[in-house]
């Protein structure tokens, strides 16, 4: 069973949205009719109608490796943040802050979906904007994922704290696009940042 267990997040004007999402046995957006609010229902089926970000417009593009090195959770995490650094989209000094909080979220549940696909993610007062950096790691890594794989493809994804909009829709997004069993292919067999970066940029254009 592949399931996408997307973080806790307080939706304005709506009641809280609970943490488990998407218990299917394959990728999709959220789905209202697992939520028991009817505030709730209306957020989702709003967001699944308006779904229109791209991928493009928060993936920094001199955030991608396509050689992860490390084998471990964490070290992970520390490489996919290193890029967001190196791209200058965090700070450096916030660097062990959000590794904090992207371990905190995962100890509430692996962010690795299956099928080789992992999104971290979280919400952090380190940044201003949404901003997500990619990463393959030519080996896979055990990440704890749900169908007990190992994760070959990440997105790590950073929302400021008061977008839980934008970072769902983000979320839905990127699941979306995962849910095609080729373009996940595609992205595995990558062995340069500029080949993952014409990869993304032509399938978000296939798919508005």
């Amino acid at each position: 069973m592949v399931e996408c267990l997307l973080a806790k997040q307080d939706v304005t004007g709506s009641s809280p949205v609970r943490r488990s999402i998407l218990t299917q046995n394959r990728y999709t957006d959220p789905s209202p009719r697992l939520f028991g609010g009817a505030q709730d229902q209306i957020y989702f089926a709003n967001l699944r109608r308006n779904n229109d970000m791209r991928i493009m417009e928060f993936l920094s593009e001199k955030a991608i490796t396509a050689d992860l090195k490390s084998t471990e959770k964490e070290d992970i995490l520390k490489e996919l943040v290193d890029l967001l650094v190196e791209a200058g989209e965090i700070d450096k000094k916030d660097k062990g802050k959000l590794i904090e909080q992207l371990m905190a979220r995962e100890a509430l549940g692996s962010t690795a979906i299956g099928q080789g696909v992992g999104i971290p993610h979280t919400k952090s007062g380190c940044v201003t904007k949404l901003v997500a950096s990619f990463g393959l790691s030519q080996k896979g890594v055990d990440f704890d994922s749900l169908d007990g794989e190992k994760v070959y493809v990440f997105f790590l994804l950073v929302a400021p704290q008061d977008s839980a909009g934008p970072h769902l829709k983000a979320l839905a997004r990127i699941s979306r696009l995962l849910k095609d069993k080729y373009f996940r292919e595609t992205l595995k067999e990558c062995k340069d940042e500029k080949t993952i970066l014409k990869t993304i940029f032509q399938e978000d254009e296939k798919k508005l």
